[in-house]
């Protein structure tokens, strides 16, 4: 007796190879991103950041992502299957992360994790830098803006939570420059936006 096969069985898999695929590109994406964060790290200059505060911060961030993910937050809403929202989030995702390489190539040595007191600031104003003044932060987040629409998007909790983390992160790091470049910082802080150009 000869079985007939399914009708629905072809597109069906498909769907979830295409799906699985997305998922593979971000995984990779995110990865290439944060590998070549590691290895830059090594050239940076001296510096120190108020681990106490910092570390607070980082506890509250992660303890949250983990009550979500623990208690079924990302349950039951699996990545998207239309494959136009998949492209436009890729794309918007390989344009976050390529602007935060940007501007770290930019920055060169005076790059530092967030909230970091370098022993030899130095003010960059110049480049991605004259868009915003903390585009690596922008980046990140319009990566993970990218990643939601790509996948879920309930992502966009953690884009906010990172969020957060950036704009005090960043209110941290001007109030230091501020006292480090009492003149030039005013002025560059008076010209250009945080985070979005024009906006924020």
């Amino acid at each position: 007796r000869s079985r007939t096969p399914s009708k629905g069985a072809g597109p069906g898999v498909a769907v979830s190879v295409a799906v699985r695929v997305v998922e593979l590109v971000i995984a990779a994406e995110w990865g290439a991103f944060w590998l070549y964060w590691l290895v830059a790290a090594f050239s940076m200059k001296r510096g120190r950041v108020p681990w106490s505060r910092e570390l607070r911060i980082r506890v509250v961030v992660i303890a949250v992502v983990v009550a979500l993910v623990r208690f079924g937050g990302f349950r039951h809403h699996g990545p998207t299957s239309d494959p136009w929202r998949a492209g436009l989030g890729l794309a918007v995702l390989g344009l976050g992360l390529g602007f935060a390489i940007w501007a770290r190539v930019h920055i060169g040595r005076n790059w530092g994790t967030p909230m970091t007191q370098k022993d030899e600031p130095e003010l960059v104003t110049s480049g991605p830098y004259r868009l915003v003044r903390h585009p690596i932060y922008s980046g990140i987040l319009v990566a993970g803006v990218g990643t939601a629409v790509a996948l879920s998007w309930l992502w966009l909790i953690a884009v906010v939570l990172a969020g957060v983390y950036f704009v005090y992160s960043a209110t941290v790091e001007e109030r230091y420059l501020g006292g480090q470049f009492p003149d030039d910082y005013p002025r560059y802080k008076r010209s250009t936006k945080m985070l979005l150009p024009f906006i924020f």
